[in-house]
């Protein structure tokens, strides 16, 4: 087995499609299929089931799948690890982030981090929950900064930042105020999908009080999209609350009080479990946790008496 054997059977297990994972890996198909009947006789078992439909991993696949996974990325960090010791390699960091957290927390710190750290360059990617996990899995990102879904993997480690507020809004300013939160599964919503992070903080808000979730009357891609609408009037949405400031100042959306115990989101970073990290990794995690966190009264007096 080598690297490039293993990266074209992840293609092929990615894809069923010997045409579509032969285009990603830039092979003939006839060489791709040479790979992988190579990589079978070496074996000596069968890795595919191939039919008309496709090709599908047999129970020996799926084994081979975890361990090509975790060789191709044991062999990536190494290759970082030694050429760091070295001092050979560019110091490059890749982000991924959502969307609300890039424009709200990430575009103040990260000209703060390379203004302290100018021979790091930063790359920073704007995907939805599943292409981070995508990302991080593949190698394309170093660190993720997103909200925590809840799911755990023993290849990763996360850290918590902050716990973000979620503000209930309305885009009426004349809106009744909520006593209790069986009223508000009367009102019309706005939510992102199903599987989005996002959604899985408006279910859960309802589900931890036992109450029924309100009619998703329109679901939106972003969450600027979803402020959007509630200031258009179509319903009412549950969003952090670090995405309706610049909103709320311009009274196109009005938050309103949350019945009970307000819900809130947990920020993380979530990384690569490592031999060896990488100092530049190290140097954005420590300005991460310290720079992301909300201020202390404290510090917020030290800052602007600074």
């Amino acid at each position: 087995m080598n690297p490039r054997q293993l990266k074209t059977f992840l293609a092929v297990a990615r894809f069923g499609n010997l045409t579509r994972a032969a285009a990603e890996v830039n092979l003939a198909q006839s060489s791709l299929s040479d790979q992988m009947q190579s990589l079978e006789q070496e074996l000596g078992v069968q890795l595919f089931e191939r039919s008309r439909q496709g090709v599908t991993l047999t129970p020996a696949g799926h084994v081979m799948q975890t361990y090509a996974e975790e060789i191709l990325a044991l062999h990536d960090e190494a290759g970082i690890a030694i050429r760091a010791a070295a001092e050979t390699s560019e110091q490059t960091l890749a982000i991924g982030t959502l969307e609300t957290i890039a424009a709200e927390k990430l575009a103040g710190f990260l000209p703060h981090f390379r203004e302290a750290h100018p021979e790091i360059g930063l790359t920073l990617k704007i995907g939805g929950s599943a292409d981070l996990q995508h990302w991080l899995e593949d190698g394309s990102i170093d660190l993720a900064i997103t909200f925590d879904r809840g799911q755990t993997d023993e290849r990763f480690i996360s850290r918590l930042i902050s716990h973000e507020p979620l503000s209930l809004i309305s885009g009426n300013a004349g809106a009744p105020l909520p006593t209790a939160l069986a009223e508000l599964s009367e009102l019309p919503f706005i939510a992102t999908g199903d599987g989005c992070v996002y959604r899985r903080l408006f279910d859960t808000a309802f589900a931890e009080a036992a109450v029924a979730a309100p009619r998703i009357v329109t679901q939106a891609d972003s969450i600027t999209t979803i402020v959007r609408l509630v200031a258009s009037g179509v319903g009412y949405g549950l969003v952090p609350r670090l995405a309706i400031d610049a909103h709320a100042k311009r009274g196109d959306v009005f938050e309103l009080p949350w019945p009970g115990k307000a819900p809130s989101a947990s920020l993380i970073m979530v990384w690569r479990r490592r031999r060896v990290q990488p100092p530049t990794l190290s140097r954005l995690l420590a300005a991460a946790q310290t720079e992301l966190r909300p201020l202390r009264p404290a510090d917020a007096r030290l800052r602007h008496e600074g």
